[in-house]
């Protein structure tokens, strides 16, 4: 069997789904992906499993006996923040989709969905968790820090605490500041899928972080171009 770069045989999952069926064969595929996957069936579980092993990606449903998925993964984002977590559910709506990611996804996966794309996003999750940038390495913008190690951030002086994908979204528009980005180009850099075009996610991530980054200081970091997208800009 070939095997992928990226999918090596130390590279162990956590799998969260009530559905044995589904979760029987998503477990078969993945091993055949050459990766390690343990399987629980109830969010309770999956918090034991979660705390006694390491895991290089949790892939876990929303609506689960015990213990929820939102639950679950806001006590996973209290223990470690680096660890990608992909969220696999029924719920499809745009509000389902933001609560996820607000909660502190890394991606978001509706049934019924293509195995093939699964592996898609599990690969890009894995690949974007082992290339962090080294110990000590801190990003500034005026009195905007970020640190690319720990993922933390702080504005003249104060911590700010956010979501895995509101750090992702500050982390691409810091590499691109003072450059115009779309709502296209940050659909594809930070979500790794296209957006429909009638969805307001990505307007409501950068409000979200607007809010916890400009809204109490007098200079305003990140800016709206009109009918072309946003650009975090320096010395603005």
């Amino acid at each position: 069997m070939n095997q992928h770069p990226e999918s090596m045989h130390d590279i162990s999952i956590l799998l969260v789904e009530d559905e044995k069926k589904i979760a029987e064969t998503l477990k078969k595929g993945l091993e055949e992906q050459q990766y390690q996957v343990d399987v629980a069936y109830d969010g309770n579980i999956g918090q034991k499993l979660f705390d006694t092993r390491c895991y290089e990606l949790v892939i876990a449903d929303i609506n689960l006996p015990g213990k929820n998925g939102y639950e679950l993964l806001r006590h996973i984002r209290a223990v470690n923040q680096q660890v990608p977590v992909l969220m696999l559910t029924a719920l499809s709506s745009t509000e389902d989709k933001i609560e996820g990611f607000n909660t502190g996804a890394d991606d978001y996966i509706v049934k019924p969905f293509d195995f093939a794309e699964l592996v898609v996003r599990i690969r890009a999750l894995l690949k974007r968790s082992q290339h962090q940038a080294p110990v000590g390495n801190t990003i500034r913008v005026n009195d905007l820090v970020i640190n690319m190690d720990s993922k933390e951030v702080s504005r003249a002086g104060n911590l700010i605490q956010l979501t895995a994908k509101e750090f992702q979204l500050l982390e691409y528009m810091i590499k691109n500041k003072n450059r115009v980005v779309s709502r296209a180009d940050i659909a594809l850099n930070v979500w790794d899928i296209d957006f429909d075009t009638g969805t307001n996610v990505i307007d409501v991530y950068v409000n979200f972080l607007r809010k916890k980054i400009d809204r109490d200081y007098d200079q305003k970091l990140i800016h709206t171009q009109v009918g072309m997208g946003y650009v975090l800009k320096e010395n603005s």
